[in-house]
């Protein structure tokens, strides 16, 4: 099986699904949807679609690509520098000795739903993934990032927002402005890692205004301030900043770190099944009730794809949130 590499996603047909046509006279422009029903996402499809994910995956565009051909990836990576020693006249030279650690990566199973109408059936298998391709690409970006940048419904051993938060002084809390962003750097600085990206959202972009240096005068003023967001190349410090779109990411927040230390892996190909029956209950409608498809004659496909992704070290990263609100004393109290 061929494996993914970054930004690009060759994938193998599987045959076998096939078996009623020779492989070499496949057509999508020729095979209706209601006679392949499931299988693998054929490869011009699922390349797009993979390329897709990786292209808009704060994640993936943040993190190393570990290739993986298999569910579970053991490889090794570097934890410290290269050592450099001088050497005199006819002595032996030195070796350096950096440290090197075994992870283990393992991927899981990532699955999305996506509707349409029965007419979608009578659609040719090009004419339905280039419709469906677009979403089913969000859903499954969108989940990978929540999951792993966010923590929210995680089947990986860890995320990024509990990294930042198994080491001390790691989590600054208060609002986006200069003195805290330096706090947060520091953080990172401090652990030997230097920082080469940010995790933020657009809400935050008035927020970044506010991140400025300069000399502070003891009455809190800033003596010929700085600004270091520059919003036409959405850099800070002329690093540059990811925007993660996702309603689970509280405006204020930002990550930093040394996002070397990320890794993430695609081992399988992308496989999908249509149903035209059953009640899907992770979708509802206008009054918050289960779509059932037999009623509203409608179809779903579940595209499911297998990623891998693991934090290599906790100290490479840091979280600036905003302060929890104190709550208000009662009257009279």
């Amino acid at each position: 099986m061929k494996t993914y590499q970054k930004m690009k996603a060759p994938l193998r047909l599987n045959i076998q699904h096939f078996a009623e046509t020779d492989s070499a006279k496949f057509n999508p422009d020729n095979v209706v949807m209601s006679n392949f029903m499931e299988g693998e996402i054929p490869t011009q499809f699922s390349d797009v679609i993979v390329e897709d994910v990786m292209a808009n995956s704060v994640t993936m565009q943040l993190a190393q690509y570990e290739e993986m051909t298999q569910q579970k990836k053991e490889f090794t990576y570097l934890t410290g520098p290269l050592g450099a020693y001088w050497v005199g006249e006819g002595k032996k030279i030195q070796t350096s000795k950096p440290t090197v650690v075994k992870a283990v990566m393992e991927a899981h199973k990532l699955g999305v739903i996506v509707l349409a109408t029965r007419e979608a059936l009578q659609y040719t298998v090009r004419q339905f993934f280039t419709q469906m391709r677009p979403h089913i690409a969000k859903a499954l970006y969108t989940k990978f990032d929540e999951a792993a940048i966010l923590n929210v419904d995680n089947p990986f051993l860890q995320s990024l927002d509990q990294a930042v938060r198994n080491v001390d002084n790691h989590v600054i809390s208060g609002p986006i402005n200069g003195e805290n962003y330096f706090a947060l750097t520091d953080a990172v600085n401090d652990e030997g890692f230097d920082v080469n990206a940010f995790i933020s959202k657009k809400q935050n972009k008035s927020l970044l205004r506010n991140v400025v240096d300069g000399f502070k005068q003891e009455d809190g003023t800033i003596v010929d301030p700085t600004r270091l967001y520059n919003r036409n190349a959405n850099t800070l410090d002329g690093l540059p900043i990811a925007e993660l779109d996702s309603k689970e990411m509280a405006k204020g927040t930002l990550y930093a770190g040394d996002f070397n230390y990320l890794r993430y892996g695609i081992p399988f190909n992308l496989n999908f099944k249509i149903t035209d029956t059953g009640q899907i209950s992770t979708i509802t409608d206008e009054n918050g009730d289960p779509i059932n498809l037999f009623e509203r004659e409608m179809v779903a496909m579940r595209a499911t794809m297998d990623v891998g992704f693991m934090v290599l070290k906790d100290e490479a990263f840091a979280k600036l949130e905003p302060a929890a609100e104190t709550p208000e004393a009662p009257a009279g109290a």
